[in-house]
């Protein structure tokens, strides 16, 4: 069970929730300070100055006067007008992952919305109701807006969800579950969809996954440079202390202990004195890679426990407040640069494989096959994923440094975090592929060295590997034993070996 209070939620929580399908709450602590700031809002619509988006229009209708009577009706409208996404379904995961965040920001008190608002939220998600939501048409500003609306229509009573299975219109499924639609209340509607929630709740799933992805990397590197005969000498940690990064360190000690008891390291067949950059430097560039991740994994959580809406309320001073923490520039931001760094990523490991499959460079059997010519070996592996590694540098170009004008130019700069979210997906997506190959290669290399003089963590990981794919001793097809490895390691299962 997850509590939500808008000030705790980690993204090991998000995770919990959006992916593994743990229960919520919210906290007696939130639902207070929810109440608090309602009763403010309440206070300030019943007097004669207006309130944004309240008793005034939204946008460049924020000089338009809403009359009472209709203020409620336009949160209706808002979410209605608002959901115009397009593209293809967002994943369960990262539609939950959005709900959570959305509720937790709420939870925070800052507001004025109901408490049952956040609590429906968090029956869809304890009931497994999950909004269908498509992955283009934000632009990262005022918010992941269009995304937000399409995911708050259900809650009224329309739109689409995934349930059981099967997507439903979302008033059946109200109906099935005995669920009454919402009617929003003053600055619901607004606040549903004012905030980057599904770029956020992306980039916290992201980050999940890249730190399962950078452990199991650590281990198919150090099974790499075991085949490959490499030098341990690079990861003594007197080199690291003088230049002392956090993940420099982390990186050569990890290596160091993976290596442990290995009798093929420092038998390289080339007779050079270093080994290449992609195995020498293996903490200075991998250890970078890991400090961005906690950089990243920082921001995500800031911005997670943050009210992001506008305006906000201050119930202590009775005061509301117009201003734009619905910006979504560091998210955008830091989503880019763990873009850069899955992208190099896949290039490094890509390094790997060419090194494995080279006889002038391995030492071993050309594309690690016996009967070359006859057998391709491992040959077009590295071609397929050549291809990827190509698509990651394309997808690497920042899309924030773009800013497109909207809302009569009262909109006048967007992060575009939308699209920096979309890419990054994919870029995470390539590089889990490579990886797998690289681990694919790795063992097939382990076919033509002496096995017993494995370490015992290397000897550990290729007898799991073994457990999916078989050694190559012919030619066969290999698209679907790539497919099975990359979602075996996405799942996290050679993490754990």
């Amino acid at each position: 069970m997850v509590k939500i209070d808008g000030e705790n939620l980690s993204v090991d929580d998000v995770w919990a929730v959006a992916v593994e399908g743990a229960d919520v709450e919210l906290a007696d602590a939130a639902r207070k300070r929810m109440q608090g700031s309602r009763k403010v809002l309440l206070r300030l619509v019943e007097g004669d100055e207006p309130v944004y988006g309240v008793t005034t229009g939204i946008g460049e209708f924020a000089g338009v006067r809403v009359d009472k009577k209709f203020a409620e009706e336009m949160q209706m409208r808002i979410v209605r007008s608002h959901a115009v996404s397009n593209g293809e379904p967002l994943s369960p995961e990262i539609v939950r992952a959005a709900m959570l965040l959305r509720a937790n920001s709420l939870a925070k008190g800052f507001s004025g919305v109901r408490v049952e608002l956040v609590e429906r939220l968090l029956e869809f998600l304890n009931e497994g109701i999950v909004p269908v939501v498509y992955n283009k048409g934000s632009i990262g500003a005022s918010g992941d807006l269009t995304q937000l609306a399409q995911m708050s229509l259900p809650l009224i009573g329309e739109g689409e969800v995934f349930s059981s299975g099967e997507r439903l219109p979302a008033i059946f499924v109200l109906r099935r579950k005995r669920m009454e639609p919402l009617s929003l209340s003053y600055k619901e509607g607004l606040a549903l969809i004012n905030g980057c929630q599904v770029m956020t709740g992306i980039g916290a799933v992201v980050v999940m996954r890249a730190r399962n992805l950078l452990d199991s990397f650590l281990r198919i590197s150090a099974l790499t440079i075991e085949v490959l005969g490499g030098k341990q000498e690079p990861f003594d940690d007197r080199i690291h202390k003088v230049r002392p990064f956090q993940g420099q360190l982390f990186v050569a000690k990890r290596i160091t202990e993976l290596l442990s008891g290995s009798s093929l390291t420092d038998t390289k067949r080339n007779g050079k004195v270093q080994d290449a950059y992609s195995i020498r430097c293996l903490p200075q560039v991998v250890g970078a890679f890991f400090d961005v991740l906690e950089y990243v994994g920082k921001i995500i959580t800031v911005e997670i426990n943050s009210a992001v809406d506008n305006p906000l309320i201050f119930p202590e001073e009775e005061k509301i407040l117009s201003g734009g923490n619905f910006h979504g520039e560091y998210v955008a931001l830091a989503l880019e640069y763990l873009t850069l760094v899955l992208a190099d990523l896949s290039t490094f490991a890509e390094r790997h494989i060419n090194r494995l499959l080279n006889p002038a460079l391995s030492g071993l059997p050309a594309f690690l096959t016996a009967d070359g010519g006859l057998n391709s070996g491992l040959m077009l592996l590295q071609y397929s994923i050549a291809d990827l590694v190509a698509e990651n540098k394309l997808l690497s170009h920042p899309a924030v440094v773009d800013s497109i004008p909207v809302s009569a130019d009262q909109e006048d700069h967007m992060s575009m975090g939308g699209t920096s979210a979309r890419k990054l997906v994919q870029v995470l997506e390539n590089t889990e592929t490579v990886v797998a190959a690289q681990l694919i290669a790795a063992a097939q290399a382990v076919e033509f060295v002496e096995k017993n003089s494995l370490s015992p963590a290397g000897i550990s990981l290729y007898e799991k590997l073994r457990e999916m794919v078989k050694p190559l001793d012919k030619d066969r097809v290999l698209y679907r034993e790539l497919e099975n490895v990359t979602e075996a390691l996405r799942d996290g299962r050679f993490r754990s070996v």
